[in-house]
């Protein structure tokens, strides 16, 4: 309220309004400056840069770190990140614009732009539904992989049809549940009504207006302008080999660019202004979709307590937070180029606080994540157990091989139940409710995804050698 006050004083005259907005863009990047020296080393990225806009003009950006540990390439505000599901926010504005041309109604089923899903049981789900998260989809559905690559190289268009097959997990419009699917879909109704294919259109609609110089589109190639990707390793950040993101997933998570290019884009958003979109049609982003989405618009999060219109994004190997308080046109954006751990080396403090800082909000820090360490330590040290009590089974197996009777029969055959139910749970009902198959998880997080394949697989093993070692072997009893 006060800086709203002192911003409309001060731009009575052009000299004095760029003297507040430097004198106060310095004195928070100081705040934040401190905060990234002392936080960035627990959080373990290679390295980081944010973008802050104040007052809808002033654009500061700074980055610290390393591209690549293995290279030692410096960071800069105009190295391209990969944003993750920041991307949905592009993908919405791009529908926006073919809704504001006349060639989409939000209200209109997709089938009636993807022939594909005529007479399917998603055929009858709305673009605002897909815009919005209401559309069945549910969060396992959209992480599952389709095939990134097809014969003729038509990604989206094979991804539509193989989505346009599938039973939504709830009836369309009954309940809001964030999905990938929605915005693979969306991806491909804006090939089909702009007559382009998706990166084209989005570099060429939006990124060369907003004049994201350092920004594209991801085909799957590894850019040599662009961050190196890290993904957890026990403790430590290990640098990928690959580009995560390809042409399938782009529409939902492939926009690479850089803070200082997201802080344009930010600003533009928030100016009031019909340029790359209606000032109408930018409001209409950033309220609420519908009442079954209060808290989403459309490829935007809301927080009404806050002020702020928001979207995390995660991709292996990359983590950003991009947030507007559009009331006091100021926006943060932090990209990092590491994936958060489980209880060690999480970057949503960092995140967080960078952005806490940048727009003047309350932040204590995140909540204790002991939880999340014992958890991880725990999934760590179950594959060794196991490995020592085989050890010691075949140590004592002739203690083993003497159990007779009803309870010696539970006693040898109960572990085997047991590991098997436990490997089940851990298989299959773990990945549903983290909303990802093993192999998605194996992607963001290789080492949870060993460890949960590894204790699934050595509990087994130890109840099946126990086993053995009881009914093979009894013709040469040891002593115990």
């Amino acid at each position: 309220m006060v800086l709203s006050v002192l911003t409309k004083w001060f731009s009575l005259t052009a000299l004095a309004f760029g003297f507040a907005v430097t004198l106060s863009a310095n004195q928070g990047l100081g705040s934040i400056e401190d905060f990234v020296e002392r936080e960035m080393p627990n959080s373990g990225v290679p390295g980081l840069a944010y973008g802050i806009v104040t007052n809808g003009n002033a654009i500061v950006a700074r980055a610290r770190g390393v591209s690549n540990v293995d290279t030692g390439t410096v960071v800069t505000e105009d190295t391209p990140f990969l944003t993750g599901s920041v991307s949905k926010s592009f993908t919405a504005l791009a529908i926006m614009q073919l809704m504001e041309a006349e060639k989409i109604e939000l209200d209109a089923p997709v089938s009636d732009y993807l022939p594909v899903f005529a007479e399917r049981p998603a055929g009858g789900v709305t673009i605002r539904q897909l815009l919005s998260h209401t559309s069945g989809f549910s969060t396992f559905q959209g992480n599952a992989s389709h095939k990134d690559r097809t014969d003729d190289g038509d990604i989206l268009a094979y991804q539509a049809a193989q989505i346009a097959q599938e039973e939504p997990a709830y009836s369309p419009g009954t309940r809001w549940e964030y999905s990938n699917h929605n915005y693979k879909v969306l991806g491909r109704v804006i090939e089909v009504v702009s007559g382009q294919d998706f990166a084209t259109y989005i570099e060429s609609r939006i990124m060369e207006p907003a004049e994201m110089r350092d920004s594209f589109v991801s085909d799957g190639t590894i850019n040599g302008d662009m961050a190196t990707g890290h993904r957890p390793w026990f403790g430590t950040k290990k640098a990928m080999t690959f580009n995560p993101s390809g042409p399938g997933s782009a529409p939902q998570g492939g926009i690479v660019a850089s803070a200082a290019d997201l802080a344009r884009y930010l600003q533009l958003m928030m100016n009031e202004k019909d340029d790359i979109l209606s000032a109408a049609g930018k409001q209409a982003m950033m309220q609420p979709a519908s009442e079954l989405s209060p808290y989403y618009g459309f490829g935007w999060f809301l927080d009404e307590e806050k002020g702020t219109v928001f979207h995390s994004g995660s991709s292996p190997g990359f983590e950003a937070l991009a947030t507007m308080k559009p009331a006091e046109k100021k926006a943060a954006i932090v990209l990092v180029n590491a994936g958060s751990g489980t209880g060690f080396g999480e970057t949503i403090q960092l995140r967080n606080g960078i952005t806490a800082r940048a727009l003047g909000l309350a932040y204590h820090g995140e909540t204790s994540r002991t939880w999340q360490k014992a958890l991880f330590i725990s999934l760590a040290l179950l594959p060794i157990i196991y490995l020592l009590s085989m050890v010691w089974a075949y140590r004592y197996r002739a203690a083993l091989r003497a159990k007779t009777g009803p309870f010696g029969l539970f006693s040898l055959w109960f572990p085997l139940v047991t590991t098997v139910a436990a490997a089940i749970f851990i298989l299959v009902a773990v990945p549903r409710i983290f909303g990802a198959s093993l192999a998605t998880i194996g992607l963001f997080q290789p080492d949870v995804g060993l460890l949960l394949i590894a204790t699934a697989t050595m509990g087994v093993l130890w109840a099946v050698f126990r086993l053995i070692l009881a009914y093979f072997g009894k013709a040469a009893p040891e002593q115990v």
